[in-house]
């Protein structure tokens, strides 16, 4: 089958080949081999877009970037923390809970004004007046 394959859509799957964290990319994103097609069509396989998805001789790289990930999460976190307004946040956690209260009390109303369930007309209540 890959010898009825354009010229170019071969070299684009050697292409591939030498470059596996870009079919990796491919399949975590779901965007299809295409796009990424036409950008090494456009490109050309030299451009500096591709040296992301370049191999690495090192074991340890995704180690090393999965933790350097985990660093860049905490800052963000501790940067998105500072600008937290704690006297707001606690006005908005007053304002829920009072509105949960609010809510509980109007269920709690609605129960005991609907009162005991009527039972079903039992049949055989009905006719045993009736014995003679």
């Amino acid at each position: 089958m890959s010898d009825n394959l354009h010229p170019s859509v071969r070299e684009f799957k050697g292409f591939l080949q030498r470059h596996p964290k870009l079919v990796e990319e491919v399949r975590k994103s779901g965007k299809g081999f295409q796009e990424y097609y036409e950008k090494w069509a456009l490109l050309g396989e030299d451009d500096p877009f591709w040296d992301q998805f370049k191999k690495t001789g090192k074991t340890g790289k995704s180690e090393n970037g999965a933790k350097q990930g985990k660093a860049e999460l905490m800052e963000r976190l501790i940067r998105m923390s500072e600008n937290i307004d704690l006297d707001k946040l606690q006005k908005q956690v007053d304002n829920i809970n009072n509105t949960i209260t609010t809510v509980q009390g109007l269920l709690g109303q609605f129960q005991s004004t609907k009162g005991p369930q009527q039972q079903p007309f039992n049949n055989h209540n009905l006719f045993s007046t009736f014995k003679d």
